[in-house]
């Protein structure tokens, strides 16, 4: 059976006390013992004194697992009383496949959606865009009594989520008879005496752990526990003390609640993870079937049973070896609900009376209460019960007066109260009211008669109760009561009611107001401002407000043709308060007058609206070309014959080639003339052109296309005719190709020249045909001769109008005085850094061509120093890899004859500078350092722009700017830490950057500590210097030449020594042919490919400060003999002949294969070759010896 334990998070209202029942429970909150591990909300209940889910009065639901749908879930709020409130929850619907369902609740089980209405409102939105409903609870004019927990539930599919919340209203509380029954959050009682209490969550078990005996029945009843013999048992239970187990680290508690249909999860902790347990229901072994799952996870055990039913209802034990824990299982069942409740009732004296109610259970157990009192069978058996499956009825067999009051039916999930009133006698009505139908400012009379003269009574409007005032009167003259309205207004149409005071009945009737109709419309005339115009295609949709009452009928007609409600392109429908025509893609025929007629009994109204509708052009006719040019044309064009209601604007015209689908548009502003020339065409191409007339609703469709035409003119003149070069014999020509080729291809051109004064026609061709050149030199001329020349371009129309010079050209070779053009970024220094390529491309001019002279600061250039390459125009000086020594001033001579000039360039090679010099420490006082350095030997060739110092910590090295760009050779760096010893160094920066090493100081800077000297005693620095000694020596060789070959030796020295290598006493240190290579102090010379010439003594030298050492060997370097191989034909024997050129003589060697053993027709000729060549390697070395 259930054990009603409240839930903290949802208070429930408690029951007020009856009249005369001054004692009331007050229990003090009591520790909960530990929970069941749930797998829900609803999976299992706590153990005794723990809270309950207020979902517990849900249907079974295997959804009842929290998913977390909420992202904003409603907050306790309090309001005073007659204010608003509300309650906003918000759910992300992202991940959900259906609309989320959401439920608000008083208490544990008072759905609110049944009580929206003047005091609450449930609003519900959703945004699209973040995809996030939201649900709002508003509360309005809020009541003392609407004081409380709440709750609400979303739900959508499998998944499910709940939210508890309380509200607080804060004033004094009404007598709950206004507006009464409409929000009903905890079925307020009618009498202010009965007081409606918000008590906070109570320990059942705590309160009955300290009652007697006697008083658990009364206290069951009350929390709603009905299975007593359950609780005996538990609390029974609840006195034992627990014994502590080896086998278990937690045990089952006492007890477990669930609701029956939902699951639970029993979990215990067992100290060895790998012990099997066995769990037990009432003494017998569960086995594991679909409602029972056995779980082990780690030191965890679990029992979960699914859809737990009453049937389940027992004691489980979980058993452990000889040890075991035993708990008891509650299933409880929803809470008895009230599914229909009492309903108010009116009788007569001596009548009998039915109060029935519906529960949600059948057999449910229930309490009626007479204005507090509970009602039991008495003697004479006034009240009788009666039960009827889920319905329970409270009987009365003859009412009297004093019957009258409130009933109420209570259950442990819920009550209902209703009110009864006893009359002693029935009022007749001899006339009663009728329903009127009036005209606007007539007059209405409600009037009825009852048989008591001595009756008042209330008229209501709407439920609402009217009052007199100019234009309302209301009567009573005997047993006549009279309602007057004057000067009728649509306002006062509705439902009016007369009820009796003290009777239980009503009178109503209905007052109907007549409106005449009426058109409300600003276009009714068939003037042009109040025309509707429509562009043709489009949809007309006249909404037109009417009013009149009772609706009036809608007519629409065109001429003499009505327009009838229709699914066709035109129709019409019909509203409360419009009529809609509506045009489905507006054609010309639609064009008209329309009139719509409405009329109803109180009269008509007429009105009549100009629709016009418009359309674009119709297109053109197709254009005429008047005239053709050479690469333009002129077209004309008629007027389209409609302009489709609109004037025209403008026309756009479009061509394209015959042969071409993409037509051009050659205007994009409306052209608002007829005739059009177009240009920038092509000649011998074929064209074609179309036009479109174009009005303000937009532009029609083209016109034919005119019959096509050619634009053709012949090419134009070549241009930039000059002369390039001339001599005593000869002379060069060139010229442009004509801006303007024709329609045709160029196909080439013709020179032609004459002598100055012959005739016009006496022009001589240079050459004969034609020439698709742009340039042409005429050889075989007279010296002396003053010509004319011509040039014309020729194509499939002729040939072109002559491009002449401007003067006559006397055959004579002109000198040119050299001239160097330097250009203008190479007349001031060039730096460059080392390693980058220098190419200095220097034009000049002069005829004959000049003789061009480069030198380096005074001294011829040395071709190996840099590369020279001149030509008739210009001359580039090429350095790959510049050096230091290449900067200085580089000299260009270009001299004809005793004419020349001259022209400088100044080269500047840049590279990193060295170190700074002398760097100290000056001065050490408080937390700074004053340094001091001198500039360094080597600048890189540039300015030194800069200086970049930097400090580090001893006990770190972690090095750290302290100036960068810092101009002076002196600094003071502050801000040092105390006891802390530094060391500084400094970069030299120029253009290029920072030099590579830094200068670092020899001493440290110690900043001393407040009061405290400190002295370091002196050591005598140890000298490591050591002079250069070779640890291995050269080894003397004998190589073989045309390989590479190795001369290896070792060193060593403090400080490094300075290696040279020497051949025969002489430096080959910048020989390309030999490597020199030195890694840990092992020195190594590579000969490349070595000859006999290489062959001598070579010496390694190693020098330092402290001294130098020599250490030599000798090479020998042997010929390279070509080996000849001869073969037998039968391949019995093997010949090989060595020559040798410098001799003149000759080896050879004669090995028959029979002298290789072991299978020799096995071997390969290869490997007897090979074997026969180490033979005679052995030979020559015996006899070289």
């Amino acid at each position: 059976m259930p054990e009603p334990v409240k839930k903290a998070e949802a208070p429930v209202e408690a029951p007020a006390a009856a009249p005369g029942e001054s004692r009331s429970v007050e229990p003090k909150p009591a520790p909960a013992p530990p929970a069941a591990t749930p797998t829900g909300a609803d999976t299992a209940a706590p153990a005794a004194g723990a809270a309950h889910p207020a979902e517990d009065a849900q249907p079974p639901d295997t959804r009842q697992d929290l998913t977390g749908l909420f992202t904003e879930k409603p907050q306790s709020g309090e309001v005073t009383v007659g204010g608003n409130i509300t309650f906003v929850a918000k759910v992300n619907a992202e991940s959900l496949l259906k609309k989320p369902t959401i439920k608000w609740f008083k208490g544990k089980w008072m759905d609110l959606a049944s009580k929206s209405g003047k005091h609450l409102q449930l609003k519900e939105t959703y945004d699209r865009n973040t995809k996030v409903y939201t649900f709002e609870m508003q509360i309005i004019a809020a009541k003392a009594n609407f004081a409380g927990g709440y709750r609400c539930e979303v739900s959508s599919r499998d998944k499910f989520d709940s939210c508890n919340f309380e509200l607080a209203v804060h004033g004094d509380s009404t007598d709950g008879n206004e507006d009464s029954g409409e929000l009903d959050f905890s079925t307020l009682l009618k009498k202010s005496a009965v007081q409606v209490s918000t008590e906070s969550d109570v320990d059942v078990w705590e309160i009955l752990s300290h009652a007697p005996a006697s008083e658990y029945e009364k206290i069951a009843f009350q929390y709603g526990i009905t299975d007593l013999r359950g609780m005996l048992k538990r609390l029974k239970k609840m006195k034992k003390e627990e014994k502590k187990s080896a086998a278990f680290l937690k045990k089952l508690d006492p007890a477990y609640q669930v609701t029956k249909g939902h699951k639970i999860k029993l979990a215990v902790e067992v100290a060895n993870p790998d012990v099997e347990v066995k769990w037990l229901k009432n003494g017998q072994e569960i086995q594991k079937t679909g409602r029972y799952i056995f779980e082990s996870v780690g030191n965890m055990r679990y029992l979960t049973i699914n859809h737990c039913s009453l049937a389940d209802d027992a004691a489980y034990s979980c058993v452990v070896g000889e040890e075991k824990c035993t708990t008891e299982l509650f299933v409880k069942e929803p809470p008895v609900l009230i599914v229909k409740n009492l309903e108010d009732q009116m009788v007569m004296k001596g009548e009998r009376v039915e109060l029935e109610c519906e529960v949600s259970e059948e057999g449910a157990s229930v309490k009626w209460e007479k204005d507090g009192v509970e009602l039991t069978r008495d003697e004479s058996f006034k009240y009788r019960f009666k039960k009827d499956g889920c319905k329970h009825i409270l009987i009365i067999n003859e009412a009297t007066k004093e019957d009258c009051g409130h009933y109420k039916v209570k259950t442990n999930g819920g009550e209902s109260m209703a009110e009864l009133m006893v009359q002693e006698k029935e009022l007749e009505v001899y006339q009663s009211i009728a329903d009127l139908t009036v005209k606007a400012k007539d007059q209405a009379v409600f009037k009825c008669e009852v048989s008591d003269e001595n009756v008042r009574g209330t008229w209501y409007k709407n439920g609402v109760e009217v009052k007199p005032d100019a234009r309302v009167n209301i009567t009573h003259i005997g047993r006549i009561h009279k309602l007057t309205i004057d000067d009728v207004k649509p306002e006062d149409e509705g439902d009016y009611t007369f009820v009796p005071d003290g009777y239980a009945f009503n009178l109503s009737a209905k007052l109907n107001f007549l409106d005449p109709p009426k058109i409300h419309l600003d276009c009714m005339s068939c003037t042009a401002e109040s025309t509707i115009v429509v562009v043709a295609g489009n949809k007309l949709r006249l909404d037109v407000p009417i009013t009149g009452d009772p609706a009036p009928t809608v007519v629409w007609t065109k001429g003499e043709k009505v327009v009838t409600e229709g699914d066709g392109r035109v129709h019409v429908e019909t509203t409360k308060g419009h009529c809609i025509f509506t045009i489905e893609g507006a054609e010309r025929q639609d064009e008209g007058i329309y009139s719509v007629v409405v009329r109803n009994p109180a009269g008509e109204d007429t009105a009549d609206i100009n629709v016009k509708v418009v359309d674009v052009p119709d297109p053109p006719q197709a254009p005429r070309i008047l005239s053709v040019g050479e690469d333009s044309c002129v077209v004309q064009w008629d007027p389209p014959l409609f302009d489709g209601g609109q004037p025209v604007i403008g026309y756009v015209l479009e061509r394209k080639k015959t042969k071409s689908y993409r037509w051009m548009r050659l205007n994009f502003d409306p052209y608002p003339e007829t005739t059009y020339e177009a240009k920038r065409m092509i000649e011998g191409v074929p064209y074609e052109m179309r036009v479109y007339a174009v009005n303000s609703i937009g532009m029609s469709r083209h016109s034919p296309a005119s019959q096509p035409f050619v634009p053709v003119a012949p090419t134009s003149e070549p241009i930039g005719l000059c002369v390039d070069d001339i001599s005593d014999t000869s002379i060069s020509l060139k010229w442009r190709a004509p801006e303007r080729i024709g329609s045709a291809e160029l196909e080439g051109y013709v020179v032609e020249y004459c002598k100055e004064g012959s005739k016009s026609d006496e022009w001589i061709p240079a050459i004969q045909g034609l020439t698709e050149r742009t340039s042409l030199i005429i050889r075989d001329l007279t010296t002396g001769d003053k010509l004319q020349f011509r040039v014309r371009a020729y194509n499939m129309a002729g040939p072109s109008a002559p491009a002449t010079l401007a003067q006559p050209v006397t055959i004579r070779e002109i000198m040119q005085r050299p001239k160097i053009w330097l250009p203008r970024n190479l007349r001031q220094t060039i730096v460059k850094k080392v390693g980058d390529t220098v190419n200095l491309l220097i034009p000049f001019q002069g005829k004959p061509r000049p003789i061009v002279t480069w030198s380096k600061d005074g001294e011829p250039l040395n071709p190996t120093f840099a590369n020279v390459r001149n030509s008739d125009l210009d001359t580039i000086l090429f350095i790959r890899k510049t050096e230091r020594k290449h900067s200085g001033k580089y000299d260009l001579k270009v001299q004809i004859e005793n004419v020349e000039d001259t022209v400088s360039i100044n080269l500047q090679i840049v590279d990193l500078p060295g170190p700074p010099q002398a760097l100290k420490i000056m001065d050490v006082w408080g937390f700074n350092v004053a340094l001091e350095w001198k500039p360094p030997k080597d600048n890189g060739n540039c300015e030194i722009t800069g200086y970049t110092i930097q400090k580090a910590d001893k006990k770190t090295m972690e090095w750290y700017t302290v100036y960068e760009q810092y101009r002076r050779t002196n600094c003071v760096s502050s801000d040092l830490i105390m006891g802390n010893e530094y060391v500084f160094r400094v970069f030299a920066m120029n253009l290029v950057g920072l030099s590579p090493e830094a200068c670092n100081t020899k001493d440290s800077a110690y900043i001393q500590k407040t009061g405290i000297m400190y002295k370091p005693p002196t050591y005598k620095e140890h000298d490591f210097s050591e002079a250069p000694k070779f640890t291995h020596p050269l080894v003397n060789r004998s190589i073989i030449a045309g390989y590479n070959a190795t001369l290896s030796c070792s060193v060593r020295g403090i400080p490094k020594p300075k290696v040279t290598w020497y051949k025969n006493k002489m430096d080959i240190t910048n020989e390309a042919k030999y490597r020199m290579l030195s890694k840990q102090g092992v020195l190594t010379l590579e000969i490349r490919k070595p000859c006999p010439f290489d062959g001598g003594v070579y010496t390694c030298k190693a020098v330092n400060d402290s001294g130098e050492d020599i250490v030599e060997c000798k090479l020998e370097v042997r010929r390279k003999y070509p080996v000849v191989w001869a073969q037998g034909q039968k391949h019995t024997a093997c010949v090989l002949f060595l020559h040798d050129p410098l001799r003149h003589s000759s080896l050879s060697l004669f090995a028959p294969f029979s002298s290789f053993k072991n299978n020799t027709h096995h071997k390969s000729l290869h490997q007897i070759k090979a074997r026969l060549l180490i033979r005679f390697i052995i030979l020559l070395c015996s006899s070289n010896s």
